[in-house]
């Protein structure tokens, strides 16, 4: 019979990084994607990144550019203007 010798203990570590590393990876694009199906689907949540992140937005629309769908950058401008245009005159009044 072949004596059982112990794993070393850097094997274990590795085992248990990689283990850690992958949930947290798929944790991170859960994330991600849930951020991006928000912005492609909420056009109000667009201006509040647009507002707090508007590096974020920026790499947004150039994905969107990338993939196909370049027409979202000038329907929120015109969609933003006509609101900020209504929000003044209502305020006139």
């Amino acid at each position: 019979m072949l004596p059982k010798t112990p794993k070393p203990a850097v094997w274990k570590f590795i085992k248990g990084s990689a283990k850690t590393l992958f949930v947290l990876e798929a944790v991170c694009f859960a994330a991600s994607y849930g951020l991006y199906y928000r912005m492609n689907t909420d056009q109000e949540f667009r201006q509040y990144i647009n507002e707090k992140y508007p590096f974020a937005l920026d790499y947004y629309y150039k994905i969107g550019e990338i993939v196909g769908d370049s027409n979202i950058r000038q329907t929120d401008a015109n969609y933003w203007s006509s609101q900020a245009a209504k929000f003044n005159n209502d305020r006139r009044e």
